[in-house]
């Protein structure tokens, strides 16, 4: 039963991994992508490695998978934070279409207040 559970979470992170890569692909701009790729990466592979933790247990293969889930948890987001600001702040533009940005907003207010 545990296996049929574990290989149930590893079709679903392959699930979500694809869609992260789709995102890659279709998503019009830099910032777009970042967010798809990171959030789909972050549960299908975190989904992945819990699988392989159910299917093979407390072994060292299960501890290295639990323990590598708490890395990319922490720091894919952090990641993708850095990478998307410092391309803001290189002037990489967001899509012609993008509703809004609070990172200039915030800028602006910051400059306004000296």
């Amino acid at each position: 039963m545990i296996d049929t559970i574990g290989i149930i979470f590893i079709g679903l992170g392959i699930f979500f991994d694809l869609f992260g890569c789709l995102g890659l692909i279709r998503f019009p701009d830099l910032y777009n992508r970042l967010q798809a790729s990171t959030k789909c990466v972050t549960f299908g592979t975190g989904s992945i490695l819990f699988g392989t933790f159910l299917i093979v247990g407390f072994t060292a293969a299960g501890i290295k998978a639990l323990f590598t889930i708490i890395f990319i948890v922490l720091t894919a987001p952090v990641s993708a934070h850095a990478l998307s600001k410092s391309a803001h702040m290189s002037g990489i533009p967001l899509w012609q279409e993008s509703v809004c940005d609070k990172l200039e907003d915030e800028n602006r207010y910051k400059k306004n207040d000296q």
